[in-house]
Formats: structure tokens, C-alpha cells, sequence
């Protein structure tokens, strides 16, 4: 009878497994339908037009992720160039599932999907948006599931000695696939390495041949991006390390910014989630200081195993947090080190009483779903807006003050695009299109693809990808479309500037986007005749 139960109970904890990564992926499959792209996701929808070793910004699969779902259909949509995301965040969470599992057992396995599958921050920035995050954090989870294979091989008791294997050789392959999703990957690596230092059963593994046959393969797996960057003067490391900070207005250190920055990491994780993930960091590090006493009260067994989560978590966690105090960081910055603690959290849970962590679960589950898709309603159809066919009691926010409005249809674009003769005229006339936004491009370009192949690139300070796609030496002779929108048009400053690149420009058309039945964006097309020199890069 015991052993049927078990098997029963076994069976069950399946059937939720199987509940929460399908129910999971149908409802972020429903808000990815509605949600209009976000800016960075319709640069890298271009990523996946220039299909290259590396980009200028990141490595290269998140243009092959990107690009799944249009190439597999033929359509190009929000959900289409969203497909890719869909699919790794389930098998991310299949990982982490797996991962949990072997740490400590089916239940904090089945509990560690849950509490992913209910955190805002992951299911939008890992499982929802296309971004580098999605590949970034399958090979991130897929690694760490491998580094439990390799350091804590028999469940229950511990091996009487640590002996390296292949497996340490495997972590270089899918450490190199890691970094190839986002740069995050080096600091995965380092974190490992910190793991085996600090550890002396397992310092071993450093001094192992495994180790020097795992450098090789990482370093072969990281081909693209380092070939690419030996041919653009390793511009994407300038980028990363410095560039992109020399335009920060921060001055000093800002212990106001740093608040700042761990408020908006809790609202972005909800409230419930974040504080309980904070709160068991810091628990399992004090933890720790148990190894050094005479009579731990925790098995060393065990604080290796929740040492492990620390050494890859924290060092995401606390350094882009602490780095939020000297200048502005993006929410998924840290959000990989978030993800490994949800382990340490899930273990934790698992000994709460059972209607406390359903309230908590089903609580929070509710509430973020409940948020984002108000927000997918809200983007799509304006229901808070003022005025809005659609607005709830008569609305709240004009469409001037509504952030969301910066956000772009391409479908809406499209059909404004199609029913314009001037415009549709235009582009038939046309040898390429150019814009002064990187991030605008790649809206207009997901719009004009059903009507025209022509090339759209960008004329700006900061073109990013664009000063590779394109020689703009290309153009000369050519007849360019200039499109930009009200966000961006300043029609004396921005035509000067383009003026001395063209024999002539004037204007075309201009179109209005509608969102409820209320104009919220206004386009403006301009004819750019005979480009007579080349637009010239700062890079």
C-alpha cells in the first residue's frame, strides 16, 4: 500500500508539473497575441533579418530565437517573432524543475516551477518578451542542472570522495552556449569557479584534465563572438565594458538610486515573491558560517548544495543591484541571479503549511496575471485611455500622457501604411528606407515587409547594429523614404541635418495611428532624392 501511494503521489506531482508548463505557456502565449513589441524587441526582430556571428550589442542566438516562429509561418507578428521566447522559458523551467529536483526533491522541483511560473519579472522577461534573456537563461538553467550532476552525483548521503568527470568538460560547451545568449554567461563561469575554490572537496575539479578539455570547448563554442569581434575591432566588449556608460548622467554613488533600484526589483518580481527571495538569500549566506563550527546544526552535505545556488545567483544579484547606485540598470540585469534563488526559496517553502503556500502561490498567481493582462488590454486596445472606445468608466489617462502609446503596432502600422496612396506610391519608388531611431527601424521595417522588400536602416549618432548591416556608401545615387514619427519629428533640426547627404527632401505623407478610435501617434514620410555622400558612423 506505501509503495502505491508513493507512486500515486509521484503521478500527481506530474500531472502539476505538466499543468503549470502548459497552462504557463498558453497564458503567455495569449498576452504575447496582444501585447504590441516593445522597443528592444523590434531591434532585435532586425537581428534576425542580418543573420550574422555576433551583433554589436550581443551574441548571436537571440537572432536565431527571434527568428523561429516568422521563419516557421511565413507571418511576421508580435506573437510570431515570439515563439522562440514561448518555447525556452518552458524548457527553462523544465530545467529548473530538474535542477531543484536533484538538489533536494520532486517537491521543491514542482514548487521551484511554480514560483517561476508566477513571478512577473521572469514569465515577461524570460518567457513572454523575445530578448537575449530567453536562450541567455535555458543554457544558464541547463548548466546549472549539469554542475548537480557533476557535484553531488547520488541523492541523499554524500559520496565519500569527489571525483571529476566528463560532465566538467560538458559545462564548457553549454557555459560557451550561456554566454552566446548574453554576456551574463562569463559571470556564470566565474561563479562556478568560485563555487570550487571555496569548497576543498571540490577544488579537485580545477586541477582535473576535464578542466583544460572544458577551456577548449568553451572557447570553440564562443567562436562566433569572438571571430566576429576580431574583425570590428572587439567593439561589442568596448560596447558592453564601456561605451554604453559614457552617456550615464549619474555623478558618484546614490545610496537614493540604490532604494530606487530595489524597489523597482520587487515591484517588477511582486512584492510577495521578492521580499521571501531576498529574505532567503540572505538567510542561506548566514548560513554558511555553520561549516566552520564544531557542531553544525545543518549538514555540510546540505550547505554545499545551497552554497552552489549562492555562488551563481548572488553575484548577478548583488552586483547589478549595488551597481543601480551609481547608474541606471535595466530589470533583467539581475534577474538570472533572482531565478537561481528561487530554488533556496522553494526549499523553504516546501515546509510551510499547505494552505499558507497555496494562499501565497494562488495569491500571487492571480495578481500578476490579473496586472499583465490588464496592461496587454490596455496596450492593445486603450482601455484606460481618455478618450478610448474602449475605456473603462470613461478612462483616466490622455493620450499625451500615456507611456504606453510610445509602443508600436505593426499590424496597426501596416494597415495605415496600406491605405495610404502617397505613401504606398512611395515606397514602390524607393531603393531603401532610413530612419533616425535604431529601435523605430525595426517597427517600420516589420510594417513595409508585406508591402516592399526595400532595406530600412538607420541615419543616427547611435546607429548599433546598423553601421554593420549596411555600407552607406551602398546608397549613393539611391532614392530614400525617410520615415519617423510625431515621438521624433522635429522637422527643422532633423531635415537639416539629413539635408547635406541628399540632393533634395520633401515631404510625402503623413499617417495617424488610432488606438480606441483616438489618434495617439502621427507618422511622417518624406521623399529623400539621390543620395550624393555616404552617412558617416561614429563607429
Amino acid at each position: 500500500m506505501a509503495k502505491a501511494f508513493r507512486w500515486q503521489k509521484r503521478g500527481h506531482q506530474t500531472a502539476n508539473l505538466a499543468y503549470l508548463l502548459l497552462g504557463g505557456l498558453l497564458f503567455r502565449s495569449i498576452c504575447a497575441y496582444l501585447l504590441s513589441p516593445g522597443f528592444d524587441e523590434a531591434y532585435y526582430y532586425l537581428y534576425s533579418r542580418h543573420l550574422h556571428w555576433s551583433y554589436f550589442d550581443h551574441p548571436l542566438l537571440v537572432a536565431f530565437s527571434t527568428r523561429l516562429g516568422w521563419q516557421l509561418t511565413g507571418l511576421i507578428s508580435p506573437f510570431t517573432i515570439r515563439i522562440g521566447a514561448l518555447l525556452l522559458y518552458t524548457g527553462s523551467l523544465g530545467w529548473l524543475y530538474l535542477t531543484a529536483k536533484r538538489l533536494f526533491d520532486q517537491q521543491v522541483g514542482l514548487l521551484a516551477v511554480a514560483i517561476a511560473t508566477v513571478t512577473p519579472l521572469f514569465t515577461v522577461g524570460f518567457g513572454l518578451l523575445t530578448s537575449p534573456e530567453n536562450p541567455l537563461i535555458f543554457f544558464w538553467t541547463a548548466t546549472l542542472y549539469l554542475a548537480t550532476l557533476e557535484f553531488f552525483p547520488n541523492q541523499g548521503d554524500r559520496a565519500a570522495v569527489y571525483r571529476p568527470s566528463w560532465r566538467i568538460a560538458g559545462l564548457g560547451v553549454l557555459l560557451g552556449l550561456t554566454c552566446l545568449g548574453k554576456y551574463h554567461g562569463f559571470v556564470l563561469g566565474l561563479g562556478l569557479v568560485g563555487f570550487c575554490l571555496s569548497q576543498a572537496a571540490y577544488r579537485k575539479a580545477l586541477t582535473s584534465p576535464w578542466t583544460l578539455a572544458a577551456l577548449v570547448l568553451f572557447v570553440a563554442t564562443l567562436f562566433p563572438l569572438w571571430f566576429w569581434n576580431l574583425q570590428h575591432d572587439w567593439i561589442s566588449f568596448q560596447f558592453q565594458l564601456s561605451m554604453r556608460f559614457e552617456t550615464s548622467e549619474a555623478s558618484g554613488y546614490s545610496l537614493l538610486s540604490l532604494l530606487g533600484v530595489l524597489l523597482m526589483e520587487l515591484g517588477y518580481l511582486f512584492p510577495t515573491i521578492g521580499w521571501p527571495l531576498w529574505g532567503v538569500a540572505g538567510r542561506s549566506l548566514w548560513q554558511q558560517r555553520q561549516r566552520f563550527s564544531p557542531k553544525p546544526s545543518v549538514e555540510i552535505w546540505q550547505l554545499d548544495k545551497k552554497a552552489l545556488i549562492l555562488w551563481v545567483s548572488l553575484p548577478i544579484m548583488l552586483g547589478f543591484t549595488l551597481l543601480g547606485g551609481a547608474q541606471p540598470i535595466l530589470p533583467g540585469w539581475p534577474a538570472p541571479g533572482f531565478w537561481g534563488i528561487t530554488i533556496l526559496l522553494a526549499e523553504e517553502a516546501s515546509h510551510w503549511r499547505g494552505h499558507t503556500l497555496r494562499r501565497w502561490l494562488v495569491g500571487t498567481g492571480l495578481s500578476g496575471a490579473s496586472l499583465l493582462l490588464l496592461v496587454s488590454l490596455h496596450v492593445n486596445l486603450g482601455i484606460f485611455q481618455q478618450p478610448s472606445q474602449y475605456a473603462l468608466l470613461g478612462g483616466f489617462v490622455p493620450p499625451p500622457q500615456d507611456p504606453t502609446t510610445a509602443l508600436i503596432d505593426p499590424r496597426s502600422l501596416h494597415q495605415a501604411f496600406a491605405a495610404s496612396p502617397e505613401l504606398t506610391a512611395a515606397l514602390k519608388n524607393t531603393d531603401f528606407v532610413f530612419t533616425n531611431d535604431l529601435f523605430l527601424a525595426g517597427y517600420i521595417d516589420m510594417a513595409i515587409r508585406p508591402l516592399t522588400s526595400v532595406p530600412v536602416t538607420v541615419f543616427s549618432p547611435d546607429p548599433r547594429g546598423f553601421a554593420f548591416w549596411y555600407d552607406p556608401a551602398q546608397w549613393l545615387g539611391k532614392t530614400a523614404l525617410y520615415l519617423t514619427s510625431d515621438q521624433f519629428y522635429q522637422q527643422p533640426e532633423i531635415l537639416a541635418a539629413y539635408r547635406p547627404y541628399f540632393a533634395g527632401i520633401e515631404e510625402t505623407a503623413t499617417i495617424a495611428l488610432r488606438r480606441g478610435g483616438t489618434v495617439t501617434k502621427t507618422f511622417h514620410a518624406f521623399t529623400a532624392k539621390t543620395m550624393i555622400r555616404p552617412y558617416v558612423y561614429p563607429y
